[in-house]
């Protein structure tokens, strides 16, 4: 785990699982060896290949889609260890399905017997504390905020963006947005416009929330979650 010195550690947990229904055909030796193949290869490859990548494996009817992503921020090793971390969430509780999607707050993995790569898909969850409520000055400036970290995170090179906002007396409130990079830049805003308006009544009004997407994610909250990244503050007002 990382520390963060005077900053609360930002602890990677696992977020959320999508499996499909069960497929005895998963039991063949031959998807068996090609899930095998294929959950190795992104594992190997992913975290030294800053943080993304996708490949496929079988051939005709018995491929398999596979794509796995890390965080902007996070560490090759970290990186890697989350993503064996969610090969072994895959294998262990979605053992029989071949739609997978595991959600870890460092790492995304998915995979697939149907081709998904460079398609938006608009599945997303949101995670809040319903206790944890914000002041009530800041709920518009931390949505402003959070939209301009939406509309940064696509143009950047790895459709990636984290930010700061000073509320001066209120403290600081730090923004994430990431899309796959599998995706256009275009379905990247896309995908991230549509989370905010979707959760905009569960999120307004909280302090810390992350939204979790198969294409795209945020993240937010009043302690500084993120590392290694130089981030200059605004205060969040048009």
């Amino acid at each position: 785990m990382l520390s963060l010195g005077m900053f609360r550690a930002d602890t990677n947990l696992n977020s959320g699982l999508q499996c499909s229904d069960a497929d005895n055909s998963t039991s063949e030796s031959s998807f068996r060896a090609n899930l095998d193949n294929l959950l190795g290869l992104l594992t190997e490859k992913g975290p030294s290949s800053n943080g993304f990548f996708k490949t496929t494996v079988g051939r005709k009817s018995g491929k398999i889609y596979g794509l796995m992503q890390c965080r902007g921020d996070v560490s090759a090793e970290n990186c890697a260890n989350c993503t064996r971390e969610s090969v072994a969430v895959a294998l262990r509780d979605c053992l029989k399905s071949k739609k997978v999607q595991v959600w870890f707050t460092w790492c995304f993995l998915r995979y697939s017997n149907e081709h998904f790569f460079g398609v938006w898909d608009q599945s997303s969850a949101a995670i809040v504390n319903e206790t944890n409520f914000d002041n009530a000055s800041l709920i518009s400036r931390g949505i402003v905020f959070m939209s301009e970290v939406a509309i940064t995170a696509p143009k950047q090179p790895l459709m990636f963006h984290a930010a700061v906002l000073d509320a001066g007396q209120f403290g600081k409130r730090y923004g994430m947005a990431q899309c796959t990079r599998d995706i256009s830049r275009t379905d990247c805003s896309r995908c991230l416009d549509t989370q905010l308006m979707t959760f905009r009544t569960t999120i307004g009004n909280k302090r810390g929330w992350e939204v979790y997407g198969s294409s795209c994610s945020m993240w937010y909250h009043d302690y500084q979650f993120y590392s290694n990244i130089p981030i200059t503050a605004n205060d969040g007002e048009t």
